[in-house]
């Protein structure tokens, strides 16, 4: 098969979805690999070391789309790659297709097979292709909402650690999932005061049991979400219902009330935020306010640390990269269910329940096609 990497150009989107490592094992299963010119110079890798692991490098993006069987990135297409996108040209790449009506209609239209990488599954279900992201998000959230939270960006001036005689800085985490639980981890390193909460009872006793007394883990109710987001210093909202739309948490009424010069930090912004006033944020402009809260919403928040995000995300996706490359997608998708759970669009039709549900469109059960 051949596939393409073209470079990525969300804004301050620095990661790659393959490093020489992943074109060496793409060209030793037999397959030829284009990839973009300066692909990956922003994280250390030159041209010169992809072409040594055998692929071949492409001046534009334009001629990858239009040679390229397989189209291998990390964020969803923008509109210029939706336009130079072909029918039965595979898309395999984070999509977020619930909070995208645009890029869904697109995608659609072009008879692509979009197969997305937040909503391939594990046996045990989880979403293995999220979760190195997930992890990275949830770190850089306390990170980003530290920085956020001093004066000169706008927050209450506050260290989330303290310091003796002055009283740590509040973080509640909504999310007891992979980013929540990492988010968790930074924040009580850094010495905050941190609760966290989560619906789920098999994961409020997991929490409890690896946290013990660093961290008071809670049941998600309205009272206990509504009374700690006007406690805290910063909020992180990490609520992940996969392929669907996230839900609301916290209000506009809530925040309107919360501390002035709080900060709220939304890892769920790619499937529409879990905060009622949020908006999508880019890393050139990550914050704004309302009603006193500093808001931080980006995107694409794994760019920030683009080549660790970049090796840690190949580890994940490479194995299903090269099933769809060895058997063909429709062989691939038919044998492993876990990789069919990622097919979002095909033949122009939504593949994916929670997709479908989300976008108010018809859900196609592809299983009959692909055989």
């Amino acid at each position: 098969m051949l596939i393409g990497v073209p470079k990525e150009i969300k804004d301050h989107e620095y990661r790659s979805a393959l490093t020489p490592s992943g074109v060496r094992e793409f060209v030793s299963a037999g397959h030829q690999v284009l990839v973009q010119k300066s692909l990956g110079l922003a994280i250390d890798f030159s041209d010169e070391q992809y072409e040594a692991s055998g692929a071949k490098i492409i001046d534009n993006a334009q001629e990858i789309f239009q040679k390229a069987e397989m189209i291998f990135k990390v964020k969803e297409p923008q509109k210029s790659e939706c336009e130079m996108i072909r029918k039965n040209q595979i898309i395999f790449s984070y999509l977020h297709l619930a909070a995208e009506a645009e890029l869904t209609k697109s995608l659609m239209n072009s008879g692509c097979v979009a197969i997305a990488f937040e909503t391939v599954t594990a046996i045990d279900k989880s979403l293995p292709l999220l979760a190195p992201m997930s992890e990275v998000a949830g770190k850089l959230s306390i990170q980003a909402g530290a920085k956020s939270l001093e004066k000169a960006h706008g927050g209450r001036g506050i260290l989330l650690g303290g310091v003796p005689g002055v009283a740590r800085g509040k973080v509640v985490i909504l999310g007891g999932g992979v980013a929540g639980t990492n988010a968790c981890k930074v924040a009580i390193g850094m010495g905050a005061q941190v609760v966290i909460l989560d619906k789920s009872l098999s994961r409020i006793r997991y929490l409890s049991d690896i946290f013990q007394n660093s961290a008071s883990v809670l049941y998600a109710s309205i009272e206990n979400i509504e009374k700690n987001v006007l406690e805290a210093d910063l909020v992180i909202g990490a609520v992940l219902i996969p392929g669907a739309t996230a839900p609301k948490l916290v209000s506009a009424k809530t925040v309107k009330k919360m501390k002035k010069g709080a900060v709220m930090v939304d890892i769920s912004i790619d499937q529409g935020g879990c905060f009622e006033t949020s908006r999508p944020t880019t890393h050139s402009n990550p914050t704004y306010e309302v009603d006193g809260i500093i808001h931080y919403c980006v995107t694409n928040m794994p760019g920030a640390v683009a080549r660790t995000s970049t090796q840690a995300l190949e580890n994940s996706t490479l194995p299903f990269a090269l099933a769809i490359a060895n058997k063909g997608y429709k062989k691939a998708l038919s044998e492993d269910k876990n990789l069919l759970a990622g097919l979002n669009i095909f033949a122009g039709k939504v593949t994916h329940q929670e997709v479908a549900k989300a976008l108010n469109h018809h859900y196609f059960d592809p299983i009959d096609e692909l055989l």
